[in-house]
């Protein structure tokens, strides 16, 4: 119980059954040794738990970080919010959904990284060519996200960097709101363009771009070094 069977030999498997709470953004990961040399060859990933609205409907002090008092019409936005977030309601389909792991890579085993990125391959989300005047191809292997101006945008973010202590997210020309843990539906975070996260720190980014011409957007860590060694990515609004 609580721990499960403990590190398992090759060919061995184990069934893990928990229950899925607190809705939320989770964060898994490999706990033998050695942890570090394990968590950044891969051994992680994302869990991603929906809120029940009508739960929230009847426990909404369960889903904010807000001690005033709670009036009909801020439950009812709090259910509405539930819904955004839950994929079995149509409400969700409104919203563009998206998740990005930061995490970094070792390449000569010198216990540093040489490489940063989202979602694993540095500048991945990058431009193929440009001529320096705003012109821009894709690359073969390489493009922007693409994202309906129109359309809400909602990024589950975590960060699985080992070897540095803290990794970034930072958007340019836009702010967003962050829900650290995405435990809350209110925001942690209001209106802010950059987010700090330690290593297994994980949370919700919502972020409009409706009133954007359409045109690449740039996000990326705010530790420049990262940046430069791949963690440096587009959104292309149209």
């Amino acid at each position: 119980p609580q721990n499960g069977p403990g590190v398992l030999g090759t060919g061995e498997s184990f069934t893990y059954e928990w229950i899925a709470q607190p809705a939320g953004t989770h964060f898994y990961h490999c706990h033998s040794l050695p942890l570090k040399e394990h968590i950044h060859r891969g051994l992680y990933g994302t869990i991603i738990v929906d809120p029940d609205p009508e739960r929230v409907r009847e426990n909404p002090r369960e889903y904010v970080n807000y001690h005033g008092p709670i009036t009909d019409d801020f439950r009812e936005q709090l259910v509405e919010e539930a819904k955004s977030r839950n994929h079995e309601y149509a409400e969700n389909d409104a919203v563009n959904e998206m998740v990005m792991v930061m995490n970094s890579f070792d390449t000569n085993f010198d216990g540093g990284n040489e490489v940063y990125a989202a979602n694993t391959r540095a500048f991945g989300y990058g431009v193929g060519d440009t001529d320096g005047e705003g012109n821009w191809t894709a690359g073969e292997t390489k493009r922007p996200i693409q994202i309906d101006k129109n359309q809400r945008q909602r990024v589950y973010l975590s960060n699985a960097t080992e070897f540095d202590l803290i990794n970034s997210f930072h958007t340019h020309s836009q702010f967003f709101d962050y829900y650290d843990h995405g435990t809350t539906l209110t925001p942690t975070n209001k209106t802010v363009d950059t987010i700090m996260q330690c290593q297994a720190q994980r949370g919700i980014i919502e972020i409009d771009y409706s009133d954007h011409e359409p045109g690449l957007y740039m996000f990326h860590a705010h530790q420049s070094e990262f940046a430069e060694l791949g963690w440096m990515s587009f959104f292309e609004v149209v």
